[in-house]
């Protein structure tokens, strides 16, 4: 029991999966509590419906508490190390998503316990860090923040630095001129930051003409200085995206029978060539009679192929028309899909150029074509490309 209650929570996440629609309605409770304590915050709704919000709030402490100990039990032998059930908890309790299921009802709870609307109010916008955990664009970009720490940390001493620089220098000009606004640097500190940051709020401005020019040269850096850590990140998650991206398609390849004797150089080489593609539910992706000329792997998603004695489903991970790439007919079935399903295409006159330099690729496609000629089966498998040779040759 415990080792399914962990699989759900951390890796049962497929889609339908009982783990998926798990982390369906944990994002959905997320999302109606912060709606309600969005809308508590405003007196003329919260007077009607105060005790509905504070229900609402009651309910989601309750279910996040209750995945925190789930959690808190179920990771017990299930560490990367060897350690002790205690010690896989205290890890998981200290560990930054822990931290974060923590506080997603702890404070909450205490709110609620002492009767503080407003604080109540305050901290029930804590559940919204928990789509950390169920999003993996935001994992991605914390992955990101912790993996460039050491760059972005130089981008705040170099701005603190200038802070300090422009602020010191329209003390020195400005504080006989304007004592209540540059009277002191910290109170100069805070025109610099305003200056640099790009929002000139025009609170506190320069009198004088040194002053003016000394403004211009700090909003200039100020462009310098946001558009330094913006560029760090936005390298840094694209990488990261294509990272992913890449370990996504490599293991799809890796499963493919016709790819399972490459090695990682040839295997990188097919990942150039793909392509990907999106097809909505209800669209059709290839009728029978159209040309066969390339392979297709399912990232996510599902596709139904109709061929004239059976109808055949694929989803994720699973893939269909390989040996298209090697006999140019037209296809036997009609591919549609079912849901929402993302595609990493194949054609055959890329595949046929990486033959060419391949030549021990070559000959394994050819073994695996003859192989998956001569087995019938294929066609229970959703292989296209195998139903429409065996029919043309048929013919």
């Amino acid at each position: 029991m415990r080792h399914r209650i962990y699989e759900l929570l951390e890796h049962d996440h497929l889609p339908h999966s009982v783990g998926s629609r798990f982390a369906q309605a944990i994002v959905a409770i997320i999302a109606l509590d912060v709606a309600a304590m969005i809308l508590a915050s405003v007196p003329e709704i919260d007077a009607p419906f105060g005790r509905l919000f504070t229900a609402i709030e009651i309910g989601a402490v309750l279910a996040f508490a209750l995945e925190y100990l789930a959690r808190l039990w179920s990771v017990a032998g299930h560490s990367m190390r060897a350690v002790t059930a205690t010690r896989a908890r205290f890890d998981y309790a200290r560990s930054g998503l822990g931290i974060v299921d923590l506080m997603a009802f702890l404070p909450s709870a205490v709110a609620l316990v002492i009767g503080d609307r407003h604080t109540l109010v305050l901290f029930g916008m804590l559940p919204f860090l928990k789509l950390v955990r169920y999003s993996p664009a935001l994992r991605s970009l914390l992955e990101v923040l912790q993996a460039e720490r050491r760059a972005l940390f130089g981008c705040v001493v170099i701005l603190a630095g200038a802070v300090l620089v422009f602020a010191s220098l329209l003390y020195a000009i400005e504080h006989n001129v304007q004592p209540d606004k540059f009277g002191t640097i910290p109170q100069a500190m805070w025109w610099a930051i305003v200056t640099l940051g790009t929002v000139g709020y025009g609170d506190v401005v320069p009198a004088t003409a040194l002053g003016k020019m000394v403004s211009v040269v700090a909003i200039v850096v100020g462009f310098a200085m946001i558009a330094l850590p913006v560029a760090i990140i936005s390298r840094a998650f694209a990488d990261e995206v294509r990272r992913r991206d890449f370990i996504v398609t490599w293991s799809m390849l890796a499963r493919v029978p016709l790819f399972a004797r490459l090695g990682a150089g040839e295997i990188a080489d097919i990942t150039r060539l793909l392509r990907a593609q999106t097809i909505e539910a209800g669209e059709v992706l290839v009728r029978r009679g159209d040309p066969a000329s390339s392979m297709y792997f399912i990232a996510t998603g599902e596709v139904q192929i109709e061929l004239p004695s059976q109808c055949v489903r694929l989803s994720d991970g699973t893939f269909f028309g390989e040996i298209a790439l090697l006999h140019r007919t037209k296809r036997s079935g009609t591919v549609t899909a079912k849901r929402r399903t993302k595609l990493l295409a194949l054609d055959a006159q890329d595949f046929h150029a990486l033959i060419e330099r391949l030549p021990d690729l070559a000959a394994h496609v050819k073994q695996t074509a003859e192989a998956r000629l001569a087995d019938t089966a294929d066609l229970l498998k959703g292989d296209i490309a195998a139903g429409e040779i065996a029919l043309a040759e048929r013919d």
